[in-house]
């Protein structure tokens, strides 16, 4: 095999600033859903399950996506594969606009979802062109401003879809992407492709992203409850089958999708399994808050409407927002080790304090703030850490891989959470017992706190086990 690698050059801030911009119409665009789920369900005539279809169908799709996207950014560029990518997700995006039925705008959804693709790419391209601590910053603002794209598009896709249409509410996120792609192209420098003879590990990928869609499906379908032993059983010998394929055929690929040694590297898998703790226990929380919420307030409950808990949730928005800014900083002064530290600490105080005390809504607020905070600068820092600890030739499939990891652990949570409160409920009054509430905080409270765990076991590595950057500064 032979590879020539070129030393890219720096980027300024305009063209970070444009990363993080087009992060921002991405996060929107992927949010715009949600709170109008009931509006979609109107128009189109469709169930309220084939309503969770819609949303479900982009973060299927953006699992599999991923690791497909990042490394095709190591092999060929950057730059090169964003671009394309983002064509992809600006013709999903007007597809979604002006589908007339359920089926068009499943497929629209299908293509928006290669936007989670786009993280690891620009993961890709601040790796190349700058050095190692303000790649780490690079990143927690990329990441912070998918974040915050995710609020605006909750916060704009009700008065566009009742001031305008429902089409217009896909159709402006699509056409900020579409022209904040340009200024992308046009200020970001090309990342140089890695020239090498090997061929793309096609099989590897093939197998990797079956695992992916076989595990999101089974998470889905058995937490969803109702399924008999045989058919979960028969989930799991598919994923594990799919999983133990894959691995075989990366250990004897020239050029695997995806190294396996450095999947085996501590700095690597800690990093993956922390992540997943970390979002799995967010992820319930960010299901159970809303919905203690609107529990009745004849009960424990505080009768909240739609708009009332949008507003309550709004401070947490804006710390998850934050959060992501200030977790590549975290990263690049504490260390990884002692920021995932703090914050899960952080995440399981306030999670078993609110088992226990949630009687006045701004206890509610708090809570969400705080795990929020808490979630989005440890899994940020833990993403900063791994861009720059693996080879820059890496760097995408590695960050791709927390970034799965992110869309598995949140996704888990809230299905777990769910199933919770569906087992947990009154068939009286319909609506879940106080206790189902309490012991879905008690269990996001212990899973976050394996974190701890982790850490503990894992061995310590040096805090820049970094290879030199573009500057020839570490």
């Amino acid at each position: 095999m032979s590879e020539t690698l070129v030393s890219p050059v720096r980027i300024g801030r305009p063209a970070i600033g444009a990363l993080g911009i087009l992060a921002l119409a991405l996060g929107s665009l992927q949010s715009v859903v949600d709170p109008a789920l009931p509006l979609l369900q109107r128009e189109l005539g469709i169930t309220p399950s084939e309503g969770a279809l819609i949303t479900n169908t982009l973060l299927i799709t953006g699992a599999v996506v991923a690791p497909i996207a990042g490394k095709l950014g190591d092999r060929y560029g950057g730059k090169r594969v964003l671009v394309r990518l983002m064509a992809v997700v600006s013709a999903g995006g007007l597809l979604a606009g002006l589908a007339p039925n359920l089926p068009v705008l499943l497929l629209g959804q299908v293509l928006q979802g290669a936007m989670v693709g786009a993280l690891p790419l620009s993961y890709i391209l601040v790796r190349k062109h700058l050095p190692a601590g303000e790649t780490q910053v690079a990143i927690g603002l990329v990441t912070g401003l998918f974040t915050a794209g995710a609020m605006v598009g909750t916060l704009i896709a009700g008065p566009i879809a009742e001031g305008l249409s429902r089409h217009w509410m896909f159709a402006l996120p699509t056409i900020a992407i579409i022209a904040t792609t340009l200024i992308v192209s046009r200020l970001m420098p090309h990342d140089p492709p890695i020239q090498t003879d090997d061929r793309i590990d096609w099989p590897g990928a093939s197998l990797l992203s079956g695992t992916l869609l076989a595990l999101m499906l089974g998470l889905m379908l058995v937490t969803s409850g109702g399924l008999p032993p045989l058919a979960v059983g028969a989930i799991a010998v598919v994923v594990a089958a799919l999983a133990t394929g894959w691995v075989v055929v990366e250990r004897r690929t020239a050029s695997p999708m995806v190294d396996l040694r450095m999947l085996a590297r501590p700095a690597m898998w800690s990093s993956c399994v922390l992540t997943f703790f970390m979002t799995t226990g967010f992820g319930m929380v960010m299901f159970l808050v809303p919905q203690l919420f609107a529990v009745s307030a004849d009960g424990y409950g505080f009768g909240a409407g739609t708009t009332d808990i949008g507003l309550f949730l709004m401070p947490g928005a804006i710390a998850g927002a934050v959060s992501g800014a200030l977790g590549g900083i975290a990263a690049r002064r504490f260390g990884p080790r002692a920021v995932v530290i703090a914050c899960t600490v952080v995440t399981v105080v306030t999670v078993i304090t609110l088992a226990s005390l949630h009687t006045a809504e701004w206890q509610l607020v708090i809570a969400k703030v705080l795990t929020a905070f808490a979630a989005g600068v440890g899994s940020t820092a833990l993403l900063a850490s791994t861009a720059t600890t693996v080879e820059t030739r890496d760097a995408g499939i590695a960050t791709s891989l927390l970034v799965v990891t992110r869309v598995i652990g949140a996704a888990l949570g809230v299905q777990v959470a769910g199933a919770i409160l569906a087992a947990g409920t009154d068939p009286m009054s319909g609506q879940p017992t106080e206790s189902a509430f309490v012991t879905g905080l008690v269990i996001a409270g212990l899973v976050a706190a394996l974190s701890l765990f982790v850490v503990r076991v894992t061995k310590k590595e040096p805090r820049h086990d970094i290879y030199q950057s573009v500057d020839g500064r570490e």
